[in-house]
Parts: C-alpha cells; sequence; structure tokens
C-alpha cells in the first residue's frame, strides 16, 4: 500500500495511507490548502513523498 505525506523545509506531515488525506492536512504543516473548489494548491518549497508500506 502506497502511503503519502508532504514536506517542507524543517516540517514534514505525517504519513497517510491515502492521497486525498495528505493533502487535506497538508495546511497544518505550510505545505498548501484546498481552495473552495476543493482543489489542492501546494506551497513552493513542498515535496510530496511516498512509501510502500506493506500491513501484516
Amino acid at each position: 500500500m502506497t502511503q503519502y505525506r508532504f514536506h517542507v523545509k524543517g516540517r514534514h506531515g505525517k504519513w497517510y495511507d491515502s492521497l486525498n488525506d495528505a493533502q487535506r492536512f497538508a495546511n497544518s504543516i505550510g505545505a498548501g490548502f484546498l481552495d473552495p473548489k476543493g482543489q489542492f494548491t501546494p506551497c513552493r518549497g513542498a515535496i510530496l513523498e511516498m512509501r510502500e508500506n506493506e500491513k501484516t
């Protein structure tokens, strides 16, 4: 299962199982925000990290 989180200089979010959740909480670390239409806008310098996590 792929997990996602955003990283900005000096801060990173927690890992989420969906990209939508990572985008929704990106504002808490200053990595981006959802506009009124629900589209994600990343902030300058925000990096999306992904990893494969096999749950057993």
